[in-house]
């Protein structure tokens, strides 16, 4: 998975390991035995305790954030589990495929890992016990939302002994009543991004939409604070923030403007007794919710998230855990490696200052990591070993697309009769 392949499944990560044929990778997705949830424990683990270890060596209190998120993945046919037609961020419109919900493991100018996943199943396969086998779905699986979703792999998260700082999340989760009530449940502050619309008892007894409270309340432009939410690839990343108290002395609502464009997103917030609402802890833990989505990136772009080719629910789990795994090995080298690798020059304090003679280097990244990772790793092929591939793969293609033919055949017999 951390090769330097354009591609990552069954076919080409077999023939890159030196293998005859894809059996073996096949069998270690569908029917070696392994506990792909264990499996995902101890990734987890790993990726917490290195990047715990790397956050203390700075003198600064970092904030630990879990980031809530689901990504997907086009599929085509209807063979595939938990494929249907949906809204797919990925491509950007609704598309055939797969979603899985995600949770990453955000230190504070450290590093983040995806460290644990759960595939959305839609309700109606969950309930067809027909479909439910050809895809291969465990006997005892229930339907769940994403924001269910999300509780579990908290839960499974907190049984590992992970403590978070915040937990984050997009419009899904923060509109997740039984998911809020959870992390109440269980003490955890929470920074939730909800819509315009999502109703809000002020602290006047009012209740009204988010969207009117800003009108209402957040004339005044003294009321805005600009403040950073964190560095970029290109800097600080700047908004205006106003903070709206709610009947709840636990709760408030945290909203972001964008300077340029005006846009608004707001966060319902939550901490509990002992725990101050600050304004600047806030600010800081929903600027790092975006860390789960460069960590979709990184997986898809270097470790082939999305170029999963199986068909069975527990295969694709099984993928899922081993690009979580690549992705961990390598974000934890980089932030243990971030400050010994790190030779920057000073950044400009003028915007007319000149190039300095030596721009230096920035620190090892996941990217590079990886790829020291794969050059270390590569081995020569055996002789005739892209030769007796070539030859394996033109016969696999001829007899597919033969079985394809008879197919058709016998669908065109069927409307003749």
């Amino acid at each position: 998975m951390a090769s330097e392949l354009p591609s990552r499944n069954g076919w080409s990560v077999a023939e890159h390991a030196g293998d005859r044929t894809p059996d073996r990778t096949q069998r270690l997705l569908n029917r070696a035995s392994w506990d792909e949830m264990e499996a995902m424990s101890q990734v987890r683990r790993h990726a917490v305790a290195g990047l715990d270890d790397a956050a203390r060596r700075c003198r600064r209190k970092l904030l630990a954030v879990g980031a809530l998120d689901e990504t997907g993945q086009e599929k085509q046919g209807t063979a595939t589990a938990g494929v249907k037609r949906q809204y797919m961020g990925c491509a950007g419109r609704v598309a055939n495929g797969i979603n899985t919900v995600h949770l990453s493991y955000v230190r504070e100018k450290t590093g983040h890992a995806l460290a644990g996943a759960r595939q959305w199943i839609p309700q109606e396969q969950v309930n067809d016990p027909v479909r439910s086998l050809i895809t291969g779905l465990p006997l005892d699986l229930r339907f769940r939302t994403k924001g269910q979703l999300a509780i579990d792999i908290l839960a499974d998260a907190y049984a590992d002994g992970l403590l978070f700082d915040f937990v984050c999340g997009d419009e899904v989760y923060g509109a997740c009543t039984e998911l809020r009530g959870f992390l109440e449940e269980r003490g955890q502050a929470y920074v939730l991004r909800v819509a315009s619309s999502f109703q809000v008892t002020l602290a006047a007894g009012m209740t009204m939409p988010c969207a009117q409270a800003v009108k209402m309340l957040l004339e005044d432009p003294r009321r805005w604070e600009v403040r950073s939410a964190g560095k970029g690839s290109k800097g600080e990343r700047w908004y205006a923030w106003a903070l709206i108290a709610t009947a709840s002395p636990r709760r408030c609502l945290l909203i972001r403007r964008h300077i340029k464009t005006g846009e608004l997103a707001f966060h319902y917030c939550y901490a509990p007794d002992g725990q101050l609402l600050a304004r600047t802890r806030l600010i800081r833990a929903a600027g790092l919710r975006w860390s789960v989505e460069e960590g979709f990136k990184f997986g898809k772009d270097y470790f082939g998230l999305d170029q999963c080719q199986a068909r069975l629910y527990t295969a694709i789990l099984r993928h899922l855990v081993l690009v979580m795994a690549a992705f961990a090995i390598c974000a934890v080298t980089a932030a243990q490696l971030r400050d010994r690798t790190d030779a920057q020059a000073s950044p400009p304090v003028r915007p007319d200052e000149p190039q300095p003679a030596d721009p230096g280097l920035i620190p090892l990244t996941v990217r590079e990591v990886k790829r020291l990772i794969a050059a270390a790793l590569w081995r020569p092929e055996p002789p005739g070993h892209a030769a007796r591939w070539l030859d394996w793969r033109r016969r696999h293609q001829a007899r597919s697309r033969w079985f394809h033919h008879r197919a058709r055949l016998a669908r065109n017999y069927s409307l003749v009769s």
